[in-house]
């Protein structure tokens, strides 16, 4: 596997090995040594998967404190434009994003560190996106930031007159408004 920095600091794209013949194809999506190796040291606990059609927008999530989560994220079928914000106050990158496509073709897989929150848009008919968790969801930590938030300034890959977003994630708090503890 090849890892690939993104100039956010414990921010990394896997691109898996990936064997492929007549027949389809094999490839690893975890192996704890490999990602170990890698400096991916947070345990996992849970796996999640979604589906998902086009235009819909997931995000900006993230929990707080005690209750963080560090993320795996792949997509096993259809196309994602998958982004992540740097909340950790201290960092050189605090209030910074990164995005990157991830797909059924190209197996990219995302590392989401502690601290930043996360979401995703679909850029295919459908999409079926799984991540690995190295904590339980928490409802009471549970905290959002608006995605079409003027300050972050995400490209999403779609307009946002043609995004399928939820009401919670409307009418979640601006960047600068959002309740967040992460120190880098």
């Amino acid at each position: 596997m090849n890892i690939v920095q993104t100039g956010i600091p414990g921010l990394v794209v896997i691109e898996p090995r990936v064997f492929e013949d007549d027949r389809g194809y094999f490839f690893e999506t975890f192996q704890q040594k490999r990602y170990l190796e890698a400096g991916i040291e947070r345990p996992f606990i849970q796996d999640n998967e979604s589906r998902s059609t086009k235009g819909v927008v997931r995000g900006l999530h993230y929990q707080l404190g005690d209750a963080a989560q560090a993320k795996l994220v792949r997509v096993i079928q259809g196309s994602v434009y998958d982004v992540v914000v740097d909340l950790r106050k201290g960092s050189p990158t605090f209030g910074k994003w990164f995005g990157v496509e991830l797909n059924e073709k190209n197996k990219k897989q995302l590392y989401v560190p502690r601290g930043f929150a996360h979401g995703f848009s679909v850029l295919s008919e459908t999409a079926i996106f799984t991540y690995k968790c190295d904590n339980l969801y928490n409802r009471e930590t549970e905290r959002s930031i608006n995605p079409f938030d003027e300050t972050l300034g995400i490209d999403w890959q779609l307009k946002k007159e043609e995004s399928v977003v939820s009401e919670k994630d409307q009418n979640a708090p601006a960047f600068e408004k959002a309740q967040m503890n992460f120190v880098y």
